[in-house]
């Protein structure tokens, strides 16, 4: 059996259809979609995780190519075949551009689609034109009109939180949406997709009826790939991986598991991994990371400074749906952010309490977020010297030899320049973090709560269980007398581990680690 391509970066259904390569059939999500009773959906899902390939695929559906459907469940579902004249208006390129530029993109993407209809009207306003736009179509036609509306928000995610130029923005966008409302009996279905939702545009405040599917279980797998999925559709890929890396197929799994999967979004959602890493690691026969390294984390960064948000705080957490599923423009903390580009995602439920559980969803996101933060702790190339250096304290941690690792560490912070934040006990304890967490093989917590205190790192192997408490300023001695003082390896000794007490002292007049006591 010949290997289908991976259509990687491919985000046109037809192109995947007629060149043969791999396609996860998600048409029964499309079918059920468009014999619900509502007209206007909206679907949020992060960078990279299929949205333009579901548009693509409805765009195919609508216009009736039943073709290209051949073998997939819609075929047996769908009786009729009717045939709608589709408005396709993708957001996508109208990314970094000011006032003026965006005005000019709406008219061109008109021009455009008036162009595939033979319809001519000459207005400079981009709201009269799409008016126009649908309403000659359905005179045209006889026949109500699709419009897909692909990266809705693109234009304003640059500048969410730059209130002057948001406010200028967002105006010409809520113009340009609001005929949707006004064209209502020419439309048979509107579809848009995003990744967040911007509370003051026409589609969320004007369209009142508007189905937002994101968190719907029903239509939680209508983005990504599950478990299932890849099981029954990327056997050969598996086995071509397992091979290319000396491991078995179930191995292989694991491994796709823990680098890519852990995505939910909804409630009762199966676990969904992110489609571009995980077909980037079957076409590659590697586990390398693909969707952190596809796109710049600066803007994240940044935001995560201006809430002065602590890296050992993103971690597991509780919210209501109303934290993390809210408007990006009026987010009070740095939460909906997070969640809505893929940084969080939801692993937990509590029916009773409506309380979701948030945490980082995976290996490969938790590695890129990390690295991205680490510069924050050490200035400039030596946090890329950092990764080598962490890199050989895990080899270290492996052969159980703690006090190399430390050694290493000592090095290598002797190499970095002076830093100005480096006058109270967080900011080593933040630097530690970081640098254990990247270690990757192993589970790393901070301020970790026993009945007598709080534990400032844990940190756990294959094999043993590490308490490390840190000082500033005093002695390795004063830190491990905390540590015996309040008892807290009483706290993990069912745990069936090793457990190994690290006292660490830091010293600010170096920026170093200067003395550690192991027992």
């Amino acid at each position: 059996m010949t290997r289908r391509r991976y259509p990687i970066g491919i985000q046109t259904f037809s192109k995947i259809r007629e060149n043969d390569m791999l396609y996860i059939d998600k048409t029964e999500y499309i079918y059920n979609m468009a014999h619900a009773a509502g007209t206007y959906y909206f679907l949020s899902r992060p960078r990279r995780f299929g949205k333009s390939l579901l548009v693509s695929t409805m765009q195919s559906y609508f216009e009736g190519r039943r073709d290209l459907f051949r073998g997939l469940a819609i075929e047996k579902l769908e009786k009729e075949w009717t045939e709608y004249p589709v408005i396709l208006l993708s957001m996508a390129g109208a990314k970094h551009m000011d006032v003026e530029g965006l005005q000019e993109y709406l008219l061109y993407i008109l021009k455009v689609n008036e162009e595939r209809f033979g319809v001519e009207f000459h207005s400079a306003a981009p709201n009269l034109r799409l008016t126009n736009l649908i309403m000659a179509v359905y005179e045209k036609t006889g026949r109500q009109v699709v419009v897909l509306i692909d990266e809705y928000d693109a234009p304003l995610l640059d500048v969410a939180h730059e209130e002057s130029q948001l406010v200028a923005m967002r105006d010409i966008m809520r113009n340009f949406y609001s005929p949707l409302k006004d064209c209502d009996p020419y439309l048979r279905f509107v579809f848009l997709t995003g990744i967040t939702k911007f509370s003051q545009l026409s589609i969320f405040s004007e369209l009142n009826n508007i189905s937002n599917i994101s968190m719907k279980d029903d239509y939680a797998g209508i983005c990504g790939i599950t478990e299932t999925e890849l099981l029954d559709d990327m056997q050969d890929g598996i086995a071509g991986l397992a091979q290319a890396n000396e491991l078995t197929p179930r191995q292989v799994v694991a491994k796709l598991k823990e680098n890519y999967d852990g995505y939910h979004f909804s409630a009762h959602s199966p676990g969904v991994f992110n489609p571009f890493s995980l077909l980037s690691s079957l076409a590659n026969k590697d586990f390398d990371s693909y969707w952190f390294a596809s796109g710049t984390s600066t803007y994240l960064v940044n935001m995560l400074q201006r809430f002065n948000v602590q890296p050992a705080s993103l971690q597991r957490m509780c919210a209501k749906s109303s934290a993390f599923d809210s408007p990006t423009e009026t987010m009070k903390t740095i939460t909906p952010l997070l969640y809505q580009s893929g940084y969080i995602t939801i692993k937990g439920y509590d029916k009773i309490s409506q309380l979701y559980t948030l945490d980082l969803p995976n290996k490969e996101v938790k590695v890129g977020l990390f690295e991205s933060l680490l510069p924050n702790y050490l200035d400039g190339s030596y946090a890329e010297q950092g990764d080598v250096a962490i890199a050989r304290m895990s080899v270290l941690i492996r052969q159980n030899d703690i006090d190399g690792a430390l050694r290493l560490l000592q090095t290598f912070l002797a190499t970095v320049p002076y830093c100005n934040v480096t006058n109270h006990e967080g900011h080593y304890q933040q630097m530690l973090f970081i640098i254990f967490t990247l270690l990757t093989h192993y589970v790393v917590d901070v301020e970790v709560h026993t009945p007598k205190g709080r534990v400032d790192i844990v940190m756990l192997t294959a094999d043993r269980l590490y308490l490390i408490e840190l000082k500033l300023n005093k002695d390795a001695d004063a830190a491990m007398k905390q540590i015996d003082l309040k008892n807290y390896a009483e706290r993990f000794a069912l745990s069936g581990k090793l457990i190994t007490k690290v006292g660490i002292n830091f010293d600010s007049s170096v920026g170093n680690i200067t003395d550690w006591r192991i027992a």
